[in-house]
C-alpha cells in the first residue's frame, strides 16, 4: 500500500460522520447498523456508543468479531475494515465518549448502567477506489505510514 493510499484512507475516516457496523447474529448472519463516527485513534481504534441493553451490544458479547465500512458515495470510495468488538462499561471509556446531548439517550449521564462504548479493534481492511482493491493487514499499512 502507498503513501498516497495511506493518506486517501485516512482522509475517507476523518470525514465521516456516519460509519456502518457488522455484527453476527445468533444465528451466524450478519447484521448492519448505521453508526455515528464519534471517535477514533488512527485507523485502528474506533469507539461508538449504544445501549448496553441493545441487540447489538448483545451481539457483540456473543461473538465480538465485526466489521466497519467507510464510504464516500460520491467518489466511489471504500473502506472496509475487520477485527473485533470489545463492549466497554467503564468509566474511562465512557467519559471518553461522552458528548453534549447523550442525555436524550442515557438520562442518567455518563455513569448510566445502560450506556456503554463500543470499542472496535480493527486487524486488517480493505480500500476500495478506482475499480481497484487493495487488502492490508494492519501491521502492512502501520509499515508503510512509518
Amino acid at each position: 500500500m502507498t503513501e498516497e493510499l495511506i493518506k486517501e484512507v485516512c482522509d475517507l475516516i476523518e470525514r465521516a460522520k456516519t460509519v456502518y457496523v457488522a455484527s453476527i447474529n445468533s444465528d451466524g448472519f450478519p447484521n448492519v447498523k448505521a453508526m455515528f463516527a464519534l471517535e477514533h485513534d488512527g485507523i485502528v481504534t474506533h469507539y461508538f456508543s449504544t445501549n448496553l441493553s441493545s441487540k447489538r451490544a448483545a451481539q457483540f458479547r456473543q461473538n465480538p468479531k465485526a466489521c466497519l465500512y467507510f464510504c464516500d458515495e460520491r467518489e466511489i470510495k471504500g473502506l472496509m475494515l475487520t477485527g473485533t468488538i470489545e463492549v466497554c462499561t467503564d468509566r474511562y471509556h465512557k467519559e471518553l465518549l461522552w458528548r453534549e446531548g447523550f442525555e436524550m439517550y442515557y438520562p442518567k449521564g455518563v455513569t448510566d448502567e445502560d450506556y456503554c462504548v463500543l470499542k472496535f479493534t480493527a486487524t486488517g481492511g480493505n480500500y476500495y477506489h478506482n475499480l481497484a482493491n487493495h487488502s492490508f493487514s494492519m501491521e502492512e499499512f502501520n509499515h508503510v505510514k512509518a
